[in-house]
């Protein structure tokens, strides 16, 4: 889950930055097909999943016993 997460992040954030200088990733083309207010909220969506799962994906890791 931390890696799925750590790319939902990655994607979402780096959407931003690529709209600003007027381009996409090709996998999130589509996400400005209903406007530019929900391509806003699709990649805030992508980096709070993202973020979500990171977390989760850490804190799990964190409860699990080592093994020697």
């Amino acid at each position: 889950m931390k890696s799925l997460g750590t790319l939902l992040v990655i994607l979402g954030l780096g959407s931003f930055v690529l709209n600003m200088l007027q381009m996409e990733f090709r996998l999130l083309g589509w996400i400005d097909n209903w406007g530019p207010t929900a391509g806003i909220a699709i990649r805030i969506g992508l980096v709070v999943v993202g973020a979500a799962l990171w977390l989760m994906g850490r804190k799990r890791e964190a409860a699990q016993p080592t093994q020697s």
